[in-house]
């Protein structure tokens, strides 16, 4: 099978060695997103954060050639549990419908101290 690979240009992709999506028949897997744009955190609150990543899932799916309806997994991993309810907003309102199967885990930190948030997603295409 043909293997495609996504990149977003980040330089941790070359330096960690990894893609931010690897389409292989008709599984797509996104790497942890976390809620960077321009090279910079954005959004101030877990709410924001959790959808500038599922915006840019959503971006790399549309490049791979697929959408959000084709996600049947995602993986939230989050600096602090206890702010679920925001975090869980965000899905919710991008896979309310959808309902992949998901987890939320707690993690001790991210890359950057003001990250609270990295989201991965596979996705099938029908």
């Amino acid at each position: 099978m043909e293997r495609q690979i996504f990149t977003s240009g980040a330089p941790w992709e070359d330096k960690v060695g990894y893609s931010r999506a690897v389409r292989v028949g008709n599984t797509i897997e996104v790497s942890g997103t976390a809620p960077i744009r321009d090279g910079k955190t954005v959004g101030e609150t877990p709410y924001e954060q959790a959808k500038v990543c599922l915006e840019i899932i959503e971006e790399t799916l549309a490049r791979a050639g697929a959408k959000l309806e084709d996600v049947v997994r995602t993986r939230m991993f989050v600096t602090d549990i206890s702010l679920w309810k925001e975090f869980g907003k965000a899905h919710g309102e991008y896979f309310g419908e959808i309902k992949p199967a998901t987890a939320m885990v707690e993690i001790s930190a991210l890359i950057d101290p003001k990250m609270l948030i990295e989201i991965e997603a596979t996705a099938v295409v029908a």
